[in-house]
């Protein structure tokens, strides 16, 4: 990866790493998903499959893990706290890599089940008050003069961060320069990140765009913002780490007037190559010959095309040896 990534972050994200590497796997036909939290579009597609693949697999033998991100996702799969989860495609191939995000560290052992489950954007939105009081809506702008800048983001283990950083990068600038300018990074849970921006305590928030974000939807709604495009130099740094170019919307959220640029993460499920062939590929043909149904759970899910969720920049990793075999059976390979 071609970027230099928050100290911070790298020390949390290697301790995980760490944790991850060191857990015990289970049974092959049991089945632990890696999501996120209760609520969000992930936790939603994972409770579906739930739903789907343990009927097949045996009786209790799938359970949810509410809680990871995008970039936590893969070491869990790797460490074998999951045998399958849902990650961005960006966030798998940093991990494969072993990129500067997971600071030398490598998951070397996960591959793609399904890929292009949904669009994941990474966008910007700020207050208008504070966009009025810059006298600008452009984020290159913005950061380069020199006011004070508090930027709103999740924790570590969400793939808007390293993702933030780069658009920092991009832009000529960094966390460091953003507080030397008397600006803030807050990191804050999810939960807490609509109050922040209620509350005034925050001028700017980069965070994933998913249609129906529940976050997302609930900041526009009690907060009067702008959604910002992201601009071209840190768009095509974007694009070096695997990312894609994109908008999303308009009218997604309240206060979106139009289509607005961010980088698409993508959407891939994982899992451990240790996983044994058929249990990966009942879930792969389960998932594929499901579609309807997932892409029903939530509107995030409803632009799946099953007949591209092969290829390679779906997926981003090679797929597995289960996967592979469903997808030649099915006449998709």
């Amino acid at each position: 990866m071609k970027h230099a990534i928050f100290p911070r972050l790298r020390t949390a994200v290697t301790a995980a790493a760490v944790a991850a590497t060191t857990a015990t796997s289970v049974a092959a036909q049991e089945v632990r998903i890696g999501a996120m939290r209760e609520g969000s579009s992930w936790y939603v597609f994972a409770a579906t499959l739930e739903q789907i693949i343990e009927p097949i697999i045996g009786d209790n033998s799938v359970e949810v893990i509410a809680r990871g991100g995008g970039v936590a996702n893969p070491m869990v799969v790797q460490g074998g706290k999951a045998e399958i989860a849902l990650s961005n495609v960006a966030s798998a191939v940093w991990a494969k890599n072993g990129d500067d995000v997971y600071n030398g560290m490598a998951a070397p052992d996960i591959r793609a089940l399904v890929g292009g489950l949904n669009d994941v954007y990474v966008g910007v939105l700020a207050s208008k008050a504070f966009t009025d009081k810059m006298g600008t809506t452009d984020l290159s702008e913005i950061f380069a003069s020199g006011e004070p800048v508090r930027v709103l983001m999740k924790p570590v283990g969400s793939s808007a961060v390293p993702v933030a950083e780069m658009i920092f990068e991009g832009l000529g600038t960094s966390a460091d320069e953003i507080k030397a300018n008397g600006g803030d990074i807050i990191q804050v849970d999810t939960g807490q990140i609509a109050d922040q921006m209620r509350n005034g305590n925050a001028d700017v928030y980069i965070d994933t765009m998913i249609k129906g974000h529940p976050t997302i939807t609930e900041v526009a709604l009690t907060n009067e913002v702008v959604f910002l495009d992201i601009p071209a130099p840190a768009m095509d740094l974007l694009a070096q780490n695997g990312l894609t170019p994109g908008s999303y919307g308009p009218e997604w959220y309240k206060g979106q007037t139009a289509a607005t640029s961010g980088a698409n993460l993508g959407t891939v499920l994982i899992a451990n190559a240790a996983l044994d062939e058929e249990t990966a590929y009942q879930i792969t043909k389960a998932i594929i010959e499901n579609a309807e149904a997932l892409k029903a759970s939530h509107g995030a899910w409803s632009r799946f095309d099953p007949a591209k969720a092969m290829l390679p920049e779906n997926t981003g990793i090679e797929l597995h040896p289960g996967a592979i075999r469903y997808f030649k059976e099915a006449g998709l390979l």
